[in-house]
């Protein structure tokens, strides 16, 4: 039987096709290149898949400063890049206008400010890495102080074993006694500033606390710290909105990270406001290693202790002096941060 015109050369060999191996004929294999000829630099902004990096990183010589845009090679794959990294590029890093260079390795970090969307989220957001200092801008009046919003602050400095510094703006609207006593037992250095009309007064202590560290100020909406990041980078231009009336809140102006050298000396990591920090992702012995005159008298705490129950014994080591005469207060400053670990509203 004549086979049909779709059956025609089935069986002769001379009509098979074979399709090409579509990646080439060269093994797969696992090995990466080791870019040994990549260059340092620091991210310092960070903007839809953009990167802009700093050759030589922080250490570079201000008069010497050259940006390079980037983006991030393949092979990172889902390793977050973020302001504050150290990392290694490749291809172009001439920075001319249009040029382009590849993030091919993001070095180890020295710490990582992270925070989760909420307290039941253990997934984390990084936020910026290697610095060394928490600025937490809160203002005493318009809007109202957020303790445990910075409370908040506080457990994911220590978490990420950064010093922290609370930075207060507005005190011509209220008397900072009263919202500083409850911070005295942690012993958190504190700042004062406030607007007039030749500037900010109190601006040089900032300047001082600042000068030779990379610090990241960190603050909800409303609170001034776009106005006090302005002041101390000429030029930096931020954006500054204002407060409701109504909610009493201020409206998010700066809408992503971004590194900036102070004159004179450091660097400021400007952060956009937030109105919520989730500890989700954070481990309460952590917190607990902040206050090392209590940290050993968990020894004899029950299995699961939370260090804030009735059988804690923590209470008796307080108790009988071990944590000196500050005990009491730094013992319930703890369990402060605990409960705000715990998922205390922050607003």
């Amino acid at each position: 039987m004549t086979p049909g015109r779709r059956g025609q050369g089935r069986d002769d060999e001379s009509q098979i096709r074979f399709r090409p191996n579509p990646k080439g004929s060269r093994p797969r294999t696992k090995d990466r290149p080791s870019h040994t000829d990549a260059v340092m630099a620091q991210v310092v902004t960070v903007d839809r898949g953009r990167f802009g990096c700093l050759l030589g990183g922080f250490e570079a010589a201000a008069d010497a400063e050259l940006v390079v845009t980037a983006m991030k090679a393949r092979e990172l794959g889902r390793t977050a890049v973020v302001v504050g990294d150290r990392v290694g590029l490749v291809g172009d890093v001439s920075g001319a206008p249009g040029s382009l260079a590849r993030i091919v390795r993001v070095e180890p970090r020295t710490s990582l400010l992270r925070r989760s969307a909420d307290d039941t989220d253990v997934v984390e957001r990084v936020i910026v890495a290697n610095a060394d200092q928490l600025a937490i801008v809160t203002a005493l009046a318009d809007p109202e102080p957020r303790p445990r919003m910075v409370d908040r602050c506080l457990v994911a400095a220590y978490d990420a074993g950064l010093a922290p510094l609370l930075v207060l703006t507005k005190s011509d609207l209220a008397d900072p006694a009263e919202f500083t006593a409850g911070y005295a037992p942690l012993d958190v250095p504190w700042l004062v500033t406030q607007r007039k009309e030749a500037g900010i007064v109190g601006l040089e202590t900032v300047r001082e606390q600042l000068a030779g560290r990379v610090t990241v100020l960190v603050g909800h909406s409303g609170v001034g710290k776009s106005t006090l990041v302005n002041a101390l980078v000429p030029g930096a231009d931020r954006a500054i909105g204002r407060v409701n009336d109504v909610t009493g809140r201020g409206r998010h102006t700066s809408t992503s990270a971004i590194a900036l050298r102070l004159p004179g000396g450091g660097w400021v990591v400007d952060t956009p406001g937030v109105r919520s920090f989730g500890l989700g992702h954070v481990d309460p012995n952590r917190i607990l290693s902040a206050f090392p005159e209590l940290e050993a008298g968990t020894v004899d705490c029950p299995r699961g202790c939370s260090h804030d129950e009735p059988e804690c014994a923590l209470d008796a080591w307080v108790a009988e002096g071990h944590a000196g005469p500050t005990g009491p207060a730094r013992l319930e400053s703890l369990r402060r941060l605990l409960r705000a670990r715990a998922g205390a509203p922050d607003y």
